[in-house]
């Protein structure tokens, strides 16, 4: 009998209970294994659960239990979860997460004891919920040179967008749904200002590329800012915004990476990835472009993620030779996002329209304009290709000239 412990029995972990239980046999049977959950980690009661024996709120009972074999991670955050993980990893016993904030701070590290201990530690959940794509980045994608990871790695942002984009609906108003339906925290802030996104994106770089992304080298920027006048705009530029987290290998080893709303043109894959959904573009030398698609978050999606890893986890018989990345204590792989090229979309406000047009024109020489009917006090363009630098210091003097820069978003070509 293989045992199984499990920190945390919220949403994600009592989704995993859900699922384990309900596919036991299925899972028994592609393990080779018979398997049973013989702890629930958890400080709250859950007497009237048909598995409420199980419950324990001493971690050293699943650290120094030597039946246990597998430990899945579904607490959240870096305290205790980086002191339990790493405990059980050094016990010799495989751990499970969906834990992003986790392994985007501390992936490399905790690799290198799972290695060093010839045990597994496993992640797929910990981006893009029921998605797989961890396993695929290390795995079937193996042969790739892989050059570039993008996609929407957030589903409150991406819902929140949609009801703007669809429904014209306000930011605020558009958030205040998303709280009520149970997409958004009372709290959105890791959502809306993109750090959840930046984790994952780090995660996806760091497996990729080979060398640990953290979040603080990533500039992040959220949708909170975003207006009904920039979705219009963007619908008459031939698109949508979209929240995009993205990383690219550079030719000196480098990497670039950011998070930020986007125009993404309406031919691209991405555009039409609505509501909660996710979807990750991976460009591979071999491969071309390949796109994960699926519900990025939720109860059982994460938990089908979670218990997939559970799996493999049995069935390994060694440490994983594919899912590693060496660590960067110096946090200096990721370029200054000022020196990347970028074309963005600018809205100006005005008072006279010809000084306007004359002073974004000897500023940023040909741009592509873009208007809204019925409207005489704004007018948008995409400026040419230039340095994030330049960008804003062009944007600088467009105010130092008197005129109101109302918004700015970056145009992608995914």
């Amino acid at each position: 009998m293989l045992n199984i412990a499990v920190m945390g029995h919220g949403v994600v972990g009592s989704g995993v209970l859900e699922v384990f239980y309900k596919n036991r046999a299925s899972m028994e049977r592609k393990a080779n294994k018979e398997m049973d959950i013989k702890y629930v980690l958890d400080l709250r009661e859950f007497s009237d659960l048909p598995y409420a024996d199980k419950f324990i709120k001493d971690f050293e009972l699943i650290v120094n239990d030597p039946e246990i074999s597998i430990v899945v991670e579904v607490m959240g955050g870096l305290d205790p979860a980086f002191t339990y993980v790493k405990r059980c990893l050094e016990a010799g016993k495989s751990v499970v997460t969906s834990n992003k904030e986790l392994v985007a701070a501390k992936g490399a590290e905790l690799l290198k004891v799972a290695n060093e201990h010839d045990v597994n530690f496993f992640f797929e959940a910990s981006v893009g919920g029921g998605i797989p794509i961890i396993r695929p980045l290390h795995a079937c994608l193996v042969a790739n040179e892989i050059d570039e990871i993008a996609g929407i790695l957030n589903g409150t942002t991406n819902f929140i967008l949609t009801k703007m984009i669809r429904e014209q609906m306000s930011f605020t108003d558009a958030l205040a749904l998303a709280q009520k339906l149970g997409y958004a925290e009372r709290n959105p802030a890791a959502d809306v200002e993109g750090h959840d996104a930046c984790r994952k994106i780090c995660i996806l770089a760091s497996l990729a590329f080979g060398k640990h992304v953290y979040p603080d080298e990533v500039y992040t920027e959220g949708i909170t800012e975003l207006t009904l006048e920039d979705v219009e705009y963007a619908k008459n530029w031939g698109g949508v915004i979209k929240l995009i987290g993205r990383a690219k290998r550079l030719p000196d080893g480098k990497v670039a990476a950011m998070v930020s709303p986007a125009f993404v043109s309406s031919d691209s894959q991405l555009s039409s990835v609505d509501d909660v959904f996710n979807a990750v573009l991976v460009r591979g030398d071999a491969t071309g472009d390949v796109v994960f698609y699926g519900k990025g978050a939720g109860k059982l999606p994460t938990a089908s993620a979670v218990v997939a890893d559970i799996v493999d986890a049995a069935k390994a018989e060694h440490s994983s030779t594919s899912l590693r990345w060496e660590d960067n204590p110096a946090h200096n792989t990721v370029t200054d996002y000022l020196d990347a090229e970028v074309s963005m979309y600018v809205r100006i406000g005005y008072d006279n329209f010809d000084k306007a047009t004359k002073v974004i024109g000897d500023l940023f020489g040909e741009i592509k304009p873009i208007y809204r009917s019925g409207i005489d006090d704004e007018f948008a363009f995409i400026s040419p290709v230039l340095t994030e630098r330049e960008v804003s210091q062009k944007l600088e003097q467009v105010a130092e000239k008197g005129l109101q820069v109302l918004g700015k978003v970056r145009v992608l070509g995914y």
